[in-house]
């Protein structure tokens, strides 16, 4: 049963629907007689609705008691392909063929724009259903085009005698699924390989072939019949646009792409989809399209662009005098596709889950990478809804190409019906709401002439004044009070002088440098701040897009010069590896770092992006994140928001999510070649990584080295299971040698950690991984009393559970054996005598933060020292690493008095925090005698006292 609308026809519109009721009646009263009266008054309803869809009724009688019967049936788009191939399948004439085509064309167009007056769909899937209308078409016809032109001329193909395809590429709307009732088709055609023709008369040109089959298909699409036509095509966004040939190799449009790509054809091919059944061709053509419409950067150039095609259409739309345009208009449907497409072209490179076609897809993506709020996704995506159903409704009325609001009472009132909407006013007010809605929008993303029209700054004559009397005339009249800033300008200035930057390049670096001059002279030291940027700029220089990041990003620009001003370090590590100008974008995301429980699965989501199999770009991820997030900690760490203790936590639990990944990794590269030891998996690998220094005590630096141990079970025979099997002893050393490959190997953003695995048992000279109950025999008959000093400072980081446990089991026993204190005192008293005359270099009035006496060793030695002493009576000594937790420990057992404990943890705490103060502005870790004595002088008592005689 028909669902009967509670709004009722208009005098006019049910004029309209008697004349063609009349028409219906005069020509085919059988019709009318089969039908109910709830199908007569649904039938009459739509006569007064549509034009088109009452002309085509009253031409096919016959097909209204079927499109009756499927009004409330969901479509199934997948009948489209099998039904025109079953209708195409013996047919022989091209004429036959059109005819089909455009019948089959009107029948369904009719049906799907009744349902859209009906209601009976949503937009997005009644967009759905036209596009897959549309590629069937499409789809067919080349099918049977191929085919007959085959049996005449032969079949095109490569050297190799495989048959070559014509593959056409879906570009717009009908790339995303997306098409308007009425719109053109957008396509371009491309084949895979040269060759020739097998099996004709004569041999053809696989390109003059698939040329001349692309005019035939054009024609047998576009061509205007009694029957009307299937779709308008329009080939001109294939390369040379109308002066282009007509068909191009796979090889032409990638030469032409990287060679003579626009941006326009960057932001068309967001869009571009191979049609029809997907097969091996279809993904090598889109694999070869990607880099040149997602760069592999985040990318800021898009924005211009958009900007200034967004220019060109307000330009063509006033001298076209369009009004009430719901496309091309200020807050149209276009302007919803260039914010989307904005973020897209740049964020794609770095996000696969933005490369799609849909802008549905696309703009959920964005909401949930964080890109747009959902405030702004509501109100773009349901005003794009609004303003797409209005257009799809105006051009179902008379199948005519229109996104132009009416000019007449009649069209207004079967939008208002269709719409459910009061009246012209009411729909109106909407739709007025709805544009102002995505203007405001698309200005804060894209801009446009309103938000780029400002006022020059007066520093843009700064930046290209040349003489030095004008120069300091104009920063007086500006009151700047900084006597270098103009020599330091200067010098800048002739550095980007000489360097060969491109036009693109040179035009963005015009555009930024005032504005990047203006918020510089806003510092307490302008011409400190230009130096410390500069640095930066340098490396960047001939990088365009980062230059466009920062020339469209004020938040960036400022978070640039703070950083840089706050830590030379940062500055370094920006002018090292530019891709982390992307992480200053986002102030607020900037500062929130990442939990340290959440390194792990931080890491685990950033690697989905890239291809498990594809192992260089995975090496690349690992690197990126380690840098990103590092300098996120940094960010935190200069302003204050992380003290000292958090800054080592996060950094040592971000080395743990490394490690994690890395030793996953490897274990996978060797298991793939060679398999794996019997009962073992990735989750139980019988290997386990101990960290030892800064990584077991939990307080890594900026730049610290991992002091690492391998271990393993002690299985011994048998081999691993795959095609080529080793033994279990080869496969850990394979394992572990991977594992040390990964971290060493230098990518484009450098190497991962610098990895030390010298306290492994017998130092340089062993094994590189250690059966566990060797490294225990080891550890009680053979280590250096130094090595069980270290082994205090170790704990399991990563690996087999069991390991573990038998690891911590070890290291307790050894930890707690009973010991000569006054020859352990010698021992780690000339130990740290040793240390400090090989490492100690400093002038008399400098204190060496780690080395001086009273310094970080100092510290770290006496936690050893009460450790390996006291822990055979107390075996909780034996349970931390770190040395904070190590004095709180013996406090809580009175091993040393409280107060002692309370001020080592914080005189430890106060020159770590020193340490990373001064590697953030990349000095050396000393500072002045006088500013350590306060802090110190009670650490060398207490060193004195604990460790025994004087050094």
């Amino acid at each position: 049963m028909l669902i009967e609308s509670n709004s009722i026809l208009s005098a006019e519109l049910s004029e309209i629907a008697e004349r063609y009721w009349l028409r219906l009646g005069n020509s085919s009263p059988e019709v009318i007689d089969a039908l109910s009266i709830d199908e007569q008054k649904a039938l009459k309803s739509v006569f007064g609705l549509s034009d088109y869809i009452a002309e085509q009724l009253c031409r096919h009688p016959e097909w209204i008691s079927l499109l009756l019967d499927g009004l409330l049936t969901e479509v199934d788009r997948q009948s489209f392909a099998i039904e025109l191939a079953n209708k195409l399948a013996s047919i022989k004439s091209e004429d036959e063929v059109k005819s089909i085509l455009r019948q089959y064309r009107n029948f369904q167009m009719v049906r799907l724009a009744w349902r859209d007056f009906g209601n009976y769909s949503a937009l997005e899937e009644s967009l759905l259903d036209l596009s897959a209308l549309a590629e069937a078409l499409v789809i067919a016809a080349r099918d049977w085009l191929y085919q007959e032109m085959c049996q005449q001329l032969g079949t095109p193909s490569d050297e190799q005698g495989n048959p070559q395809p014509l593959l056409i590429l879906g570009m717009g709307k009908l790339g995303g699924r997306e098409l308007n009732f009425s719109s053109d088709i957008d396509l371009i055609f491309t084949f895979p390989e040269h060759g020739e023709t097998v099996g004709g008369r004569r041999a053809q040109a696989n390109q003059q072939f698939f040329i001349r089959m692309g005019q035939r298909l054009v024609n047998l699409l576009d061509q205007v019949t009694v029957d009307g036509f299937v779709f308008r095509v329009d080939m001109r966004l294939r390369p040379y646009g109308e002066s282009g040939p007509l068909v191009v190799s796979f090889s032409g449009l990638e030469d032409y792409y990287q060679e003579q790509g626009r941006d326009w054809e960057r932001y068309a091919m967001v869009k571009a989809r191979v049609l029809g059944p997907w097969t091996q061709f279809s993904d090598d053509l889109h694999d070869l399209l990607r880099p040149f419409i997602y760069r592999r950067y985040i990318d800021f150039s898009a924005i211009d662009s958009l900007r200034k095609m967004k220019q060109l259409i307000a330009q063509e739309v006033r001298r076209r005098q369009l009004t009430n345009n719901i496309k091309l208009g200020a807050g149209g449907i276009r302007e919803v596709e260039f914010v989307v497409q904005s973020f897209q072209l740049i964020r794609g490179g770095r996000e696969p889950a933005l490369r799609q076609q849909s802008l549905f897809g696309a703009i959920d993506t964005l909401y949930n990478l964080g890109q747009l709020e959902y405030l702004a996704v509501d109100e773009l995506k349901k005003s794009y809804i609004l303003l797409r159903r209005v257009e799809n409704l105006l051009q179902a009325i008379d199948d005519k190409q229109t996104q132009t609001l009416p000019d007449n009472d009649v069209d207004w009132q079967r939008l208002c019906f269709a719409m459910n909407c009061e009246n012209e006013t009411v729909l109106r007010a909407d739709i007025d709401r709805a544009m102002r809605q995505i203007h405001r929008h698309f200005n804060d993303t894209v801009g446009g002439d309103d938000a780029h029209e400002q006022t020059e700054h007066w520093t843009s004559q700064l930046w290209v004044i040349e003489d030095p009397d004008n120069a300091a005339a104009l920063l007086e009249e500006h009151l700047v009070n900084d006597a270098n800033f103009w020599p330091t300008l200067t010098e800048w200035r002739s550095i980007t002088v000489k360097r060969s930057i491109g036009p693109r390049g040179r035009d963005t670096l015009e555009k930024l440098m005032p504005r990047l001059l203006s918020e510089l002279l806003e510092h307490a030291s302008p011409s400190a701040a230009l130096t410390a940027v500069s640095g930066v700029l340098e490396q960047i220089l001939t990088r365009t897009t980062y230059l466009e990041l920062l020339c469209e990003n004020p938040g960036a620009r400022q978070q640039l010069i703070s950083l840089c001003c706050a830590s030379p370090w940062i500055a370094q590590e920006l002018a090292n590896f530019p891709m982390l100008l992307d992480e200053l974008i986002d102030p607020a995301q900037l500062y929130d770092t990442t939990s340290v429980d959440d390194y792990p699965s931080e890491l685990r989501q950033y690697l989905l992006r890239v291809p498990e199999e594809d192992m260089e770009q995975q090496m690349e991820a690992l690197r990126q994140f380690k840098l990103s997030q590092q300098l996120k900690i940094a960010a935190a760490d200069v302003t204050g928001v992380l003290p000292v203790m958090e800054v080592s936590d996060h950094l040592t639990f971000l080395a743990e999510a490394i490690i994690e990944q890395v030793v996953l990794q490897a274990w996978h590269q060797v298991a793939s070649r060679h398999g794996v030891p019997a009962g073992t998996s990735p989750d139980k690998m019988g290997f386990a990584v101990i960290g030892y220094g800064k990584l077991g005590g939990i307080e890594l630096g900026y730049g610290s080295d991992l002091d690492l141990v391998f271990l393993r079970n002690s299985v011994n025979t048998g081999e691993t299971d795959g095609k080529r099997p080793i033994g279990i002893g080869h496969f850990y050393l394979k394992l572990a040698q991977r594992i040390v490959h990964l971290f060493a190997t230098r990518t484009t953003s450098g190497e991962l950690y610098e990895v030390d695995m010298r306290l492994r048992p017998s130092g340089a000279s062993g094994l590189l991984i250690t059966e566990v109950e060797q490294f225990k025999e080891y550890q009680q008959a053979e280590a250096w009393n130094w090595e069980h000093q270290a082994l205090v400072r170790s704990r399991f980081v990563y690996g087999d559970n069991a390991l573990a446990a038998r690891f911590s089991e070890i290291r307790t026993e050894i930890l707690s054996k009973p010991r000569d204190l006054p020859e352990l005192a010698k021992l780690v008293r000339d130990m740290r005598i040793k240390m400090r005359d090989h490492l100690l270099k400093v002038s008399p009035d400098k204190f060496d933060l780690k080395q001086s006496p009273g310094g970080i060793a100092d510290i770290e030695f006496m936690a050893q020292y009460l450790v390996l002493a006291h822990a055979s009576s107390h075996k909780e000594l034996a349970i931390w690493s770190d040395n904070v937790r190590i004095f709180q420990m013996l406090a809580e057992l009175e091993m040393i008095p409280f107060m002692t404990a309370q001020h080592l943890t914080q005189t430890y705490c106060w020159l770590r925090d020193e340490n990373h103060r001064l590697t953030l502005q990349q000095k050396k870790g000393q500072i002045e005698v006088s500013e350590a004595e306060k802090h110190v002088a009670q650490v060398i008592d207490i060193y004195q006292h604990i460790l025994g005689e004087a050094d």
